[in-house]
């Protein structure tokens, strides 16, 4: 039996390639972000864990712009995303800017998204050919090699519909990877599948941690997080409740909020297994 090498631990410090500062986000009278910071350096894989409506999710779509920050700001590669500083003012910035700018964050969500019209290929030719206006055979042959190295080359020209849940959400990585993004961003991509096809899914997110890929990921797969991550971070109740590296949150948690969760993702994987 052979076993899967562990992920190699990065240790590029320069400047965070995303920087989050005093991040809060209200919908209506609900404050979900409550003054969040956070560095992401280049190359780290961060894994985000928290209870439902702890603000994980909001975040990570805060970073591309998929929400507007009610106030602070998100800072990817030295731009703050959304948008243009001029003088000591914040202007928005236009539609076509904003997709520019979302291009350096590849997000994959938990419901896999793709165009159901469209075939595996066509799905991966679609943002890189009509947001960066790519010629399509440049982007064909780049796209193929993305399905390959998930294993759904054979995959390229059947519908959606006719794939598992896993190959699906394989289809929705390589459908991000082809944008050529600077941070990976997982919301929960795994929550959605049967547990028999969620190995597959990690599998191909280990991969793209070992080849260096910057990546924030929104999950519960404690085992992942410990295999994987450089550094975890704890979110409850809109804020960050603790943050360190794995051996510290999972295994020696600080806070009495930390250690229920993981109590409780522990009740209920022993639940699962009886």
């Amino acid at each position: 039996m052979t076993t899967t090498p562990p992920v190699e631990r990065r240790s590029d410090r320069s400047e965070p390639i995303v920087r989050i500062v005093g991040l809060r986000k209200s919908f209506g009278d609900l404050e979900v972000l409550k003054s969040v910071s956070l560095d992401i350096y280049p190359g780290q894989v961060v894994v985000i864990l928290g209870r439902s409506g702890s603000g994980k999710s909001t975040m990570l779509r805060c970073i591309n712009h998929l929400e507007k920050p009610s106030s602070g700001a998100v800072i990817v590669k030295g731009e703050v995303v959304g948008y243009r500083v001029k003088g000591d003012r914040l202007h928005e910035l236009r539609p076509k800017e904003i997709a520019r700018q979302r291009a350096a964050t590849g997000m994959v969500f938990q419901a896999f998204n793709l165009f159901p019209h469209l075939t595996v290929l066509e799905n991966l030719l679609e943002a890189p050919c009509r947001v960066l206006g790519r010629p399509a055979g440049e982007v064909r042959e780049e796209a193929m090699k993305l399905l390959t190295s998930v294993g759904l080359a054979e995959k390229a020209d059947v519908y959606p519909s006719t794939l598992s849940g896993g190959q699906q959400q394989r289809v929705a990585i390589a459908r991000a990877l082809v944008m050529k993004p600077s941070v990976m961003l997982f919301d929960e991509p795994t929550s959605a599948l049967d547990p028999e096809l969620v190995g597959e899914v990690l599998e191909v997110m280990k991969e793209l941690a070992r080849s260096g890929m910057t990546m924030i990921v929104v999950t519960h797969e404690i085992g992942f997080a410990r295999a994987v991550a450089d550094e975890v971070v704890f979110m409850a109740e809109g804020r960050v409740a603790e943050q360190g590296p794995p051996s510290q949150v999972i295994d020696n948690p600080q806070t009495e909020a930390t250690k229920t969760f993981l109590r409780s993702l522990n009740e209920r994987r022993d639940t699962a297994v009886a």
